[in-house]
């Protein structure tokens, strides 16, 4: 049987953007992270990056891209070595992309690590020795160590605590400003999704539903499914009500999923239109496109 975990997503970053991709787990915003950085090959479709149509490259090929574009994972523990003390893991790196001098490597993890807010003894020490929040701040230097323009940000605060998560997201938001980066931000976590973000995209069971600038998918978001999921968001000042959708019914198996709209069977609003013909993405104005027939 085949599974299309992400199926049809059409979108766009462009320099120094933000993109927050939001949406319930198993939806596909990690395989579509992967995706466009090789790490899973598409059945179909184009990954152009830079003017350049990579979907297509070999490995080889493959090697100056990453020098453009970097992934930050949800768990940095799993993703250091941890029989490396991670200054020479950096300078492994650095060895791969050409960097042959010892002296310069060094300085160059010594610029990364004060960079993310770490002392330079901590290039002596191993992953198990630092903190969560430490070790995210390894692995964004490690991302930063070749010089990207695009980072792929998987989860990059939801294993960490809220006080940690605020302190990363601000180094995330000035490393973009002082850099020049561009991000796609892959979390559930809305209101981090809200600070982060320039435009907000919306997935469901592997289609984007709705693509808008972040301050007009949160104070008007028009897909059943937008709209549900903004909901959940706590209220933040007391006394302030917030009414709650809840959506009835389990998520369909992308194996066998509905025809024509996928949100269908748990949307209130259905007719017989949306069981017969899948709604396209369509634009109701400036940025802001759904994926409603309602719309």
């Amino acid at each position: 049987e085949t599974v299309k975990a992400v199926d049809g997503v059409d979108f766009d970053i462009h320099y120094g953007e933000v993109l927050g991709l939001v949406g319930e787990s198993g939806c596909g915003k990690s395989t579509t992270g992967r995706t466009i950085l090789r790490l899973l090959d598409p059945t179909d479709g184009e990954i152009v990056f830079e003017g350049n149509n990579i979907t297509q490259y070999k490995k080889k090929q493959l090697r100056p891209v990453y020098e453009r574009m970097q992934l930050v994972f949800q768990d940095p523990f799993a993703s250091l070595n941890p029989r490396k003390k991670v200054g020479d893991a950096f300078e492994e790196v650095l060895y791969v992309h050409k960097m042959k001098s010892r002296v310069e490597r060094r300085e160059r993890v010594k610029d990364l690590f004060e960079m993310v807010g770490l002392r330079q003894e901590d290039m002596e020490k191993y992953p198990h020795e630092f903190s969560g929040g430490q070790r995210q701040r390894i692995v964004i230097a490690r991302a930063l160590a070749v010089q990207p323009k695009l980072i792929i940000c998987d989860e990059p605060v939801s294993a960490l605590d809220v006080s940690i998560q605020a302190q990363i997201v601000n180094l995330l938001t000035s490393l973009k400003s002082r850099l020049g980066l561009s991000y796609l931000f892959i979390s559930h976590d809305l209101r981090v999704v809200k600070y982060m973000s320039d435009r907000v995209a919306v997935m469901y069971l592997g289609k984007i539903v709705e693509i808008a600038p972040a301050d007009a998918l949160f104070k008007n978001p028009t897909h059943p499914y937008s709209k549900a999921l903004l909901s959940a968001i706590a209220a933040i000042k007391p006394g302030q009500k917030r009414k709650r959708i809840i959506l009835e019914g389990e998520v369909p198996s992308p194996v066998n999923p509905p025809s024509g709209c996928r949100f269908r069977t748990r949307c209130k609003y259905t007719t017989k239109q949306c069981s017969e013909m899948e709604p396209e993405l369509k634009c109701i104005g400036g940025e802001h496109f759904v994926r409603c027939h309602l719309c």
